[in-house]
C-alpha cells in the first residue's frame, strides 16, 4: 500500500443494507469503497443499518433499515444522530459521509469530513452544500457535477464504481434491450419503451418502484406501453441485475436531466455491454462514443443508434471497466483525498488536491 495507513469513518444512508440485497446505489457504493479502502491496508468502519456484511468493522443504526419510509425525514436524522453518537467513540482520522442529513454534524468533529455529493448541485441542494461551507470538503461523482456549481467547497471529484470480477463477462448478447433504474420520468423508462419498439427489439424493464411518485408515473406512462415487447421484471437483485445487464443487447438509458452519474453505465460495461444513451450530465464521461457504446443529442436518434451498438466489441466496454472503474481505483482516489484533508485540515488551508483525484 502507498501512502499512509487511516484510520476512515464511512457513514452510509439508513435506507438498505451495505451492501443492499437489491436496490440502493449509495450502499453498494459504500460498500464497494469499504472492501477497496481494506484491501489497501486502510482501517475502515462503516456505520449503516442492517446486518453486517463487508470486510470493514459495522456499527448498526438501524437493525433493520426503514425501506419503506425512503423520503421521509425522520429516519434520516435519526440516523445521522446515532451516527454520530457512535462517532464520538471511535478515533479515526477523516469521516465520509455519504447520507443526507450527517453533514450537519460535521461541524462538531476535530476530523475532517469528506461528503460525496450524490445529490444534484442545483437548487436547494446547491444551498445546502454551500451552508455547510469549509466544514466539509465536497467530492463530485464527475467533472459534469463539479461544473454545476464551481463555487461550493470542492476538493476533486471521484467516479463511483464496481467490483468488476463480480460481475459476469458474456460477448454474445440476446436480441432484447434493457432499462434499469428508478420509474422517474428523468430516467426515461416510457422514452425506452417507445425506442426500442422504434428499433424493432423487445425491451426488458427492472427497478425501482416503491414510492408514491414512482407509481404515479409508472401507472400512467409505463403501464399503457407494456406489451409482449415490453415487460416489467420488478426490481432486480444483485444476482437478476447481472444477468440481465449481461445478456442484453444493450442497455437504454434516454436520461431527460444533467445526471451526476449512472452507476448502472458502469455495471453495463463491466458485463461487457454497451449502452445507448444520451448525451447529458455525465454520460460522456463514462461512455466512449463508438467505442464503449453509441450517444446521441436527441431521443429521436437513439433508435438507430440501437441498431450501430451491434458493432461495439463487448471486450472494449469489459476492458474499460476495469481500466477506468474498478472499485480499487475508487479507494485509490478516495484514499488520496483523505490523506489530503488530513493533512490540510491541520495546517488550516485546503485546496482542490489536483486532477488526479478524479
Amino acid at each position: 500500500m502507498s501512502g499512509a495507513r487511516l484510520r476512515i469513518a464511512l457513514i452510509a444512508p439508513p435506507w438498505f443494507e451495505v451492501p443492499p440485497r437489491a436496490y440502493g446505489g449509495i450502499e453498494s457504493l459504500v460498500a464497494n469503497l469499504a472492501e477497496g479502502l481494506v484491501v489497501r491496508g486502510h482501517d475502515v468502519v462503516v456505520i449503516g443499518a442492517g446486518e453486517d456484511r463487508t470486510s470493514a468493522q459495522f456499527l448498526c443504526t438501524y437493525h433493520e433499515p426503514p425501506s419503506a419510509r425512503l423520503g421521509e425525514p425522520v429516519p434520516e436524522v435519526l440516523h445521522a444522530a446515532m451516527a454520530q453518537r457512535l462517532l464520538k467513540e471511535l478515533d479515526v482520522d477523516v469521516v465520509h459521509d455519504h447520507s443526507l442529513a450527517g453533514p450537519l454534524t460535521a461541524g462538531a468533529r476535530r476530523v475532517p469530513t469528506v461528503v460525496t455529493a450524490h445529490s444534484p448541485v442545483d437548487g436547494e441542494f446547491a444551498d445546502y452544500y454551500q451552508q455547510l461551507g469549509d466544514t466539509v470538503h465536497l467530492v463530485a461523482d464527475s467533472e459534469a457535477q463539479r461544473r454545476q456549481a464551481p463555487h461550493l467547497n470542492w476538493v476533486g471529484h471521484v467516479h463511483p464504481a464496481v467490483d468488476v470480477q463480480s460481475y459476469p463477462y458474456r460477448e454474445d448478447k440476446e436480441d432484447f434491450v434493457l432499462f434499469l433504474g428508478r420509474f422517474d420520468p428523468r430516467k426515461g423508462a416510457h422514452l425506452a419503451i417507445d425506442i426500442a419498439r422504434a428499433a424493432g427489439c423487445p425491451i426488458i424493464l427492472a427497478g425501482k418502484l416503491n414510492e408514491a411518485p414512482e407509481h404515479d408515473y409508472f401507472d400512467c406512462e409505463i403501464k399503457p406501453r407494456l406489451g409482449t415487447d415490453a415487460q416489467y421484471v420488478g426490481m432486480a437483485d444483485s444476482c437478476s441485475k447481472r444477468e440481465l445487464l449481461s445478456a442484453a443487447r444493450c442497455l437504454l438509458f434516454p436520461i431527460q436531466w444533467e445526471e451526476p452519474f449512472g452507476i448502472v453505465l458502469v455495471e453495463a460495461l463491466a458485463c461487457g455491454t454497451p449502452v445507448v444513451a444520451t448525451r447529458r450530465g455525465a454520460v460522456p464521461e463514462i461512455i466512449k462514443n463508438g467505442a464503449t457504446g453509441e450517444l446521441r443529442n436527441e431521443v429521436s436518434e437513439l433508435a438507430a443508434a440501437v441498431d450501430a451498438v451491434g458493432d461495439i466489441n463487448p471486450a472494449v466496454c469489459r476492458a474499460e471497466a476495469v481500466a477506468r472503474f474498478d472499485t480499487s481505483i475508487m479507494a485509490m482516489l478516495y484514499a488520496r483525498i483523505y490523506e489530503h484533508v488530513r493533512q490540510q485540515t491541520w495546517s488550516g488551508h485546503t485546496r482542490d488536491p489536483g486532477r488526479d483525484s478524479g
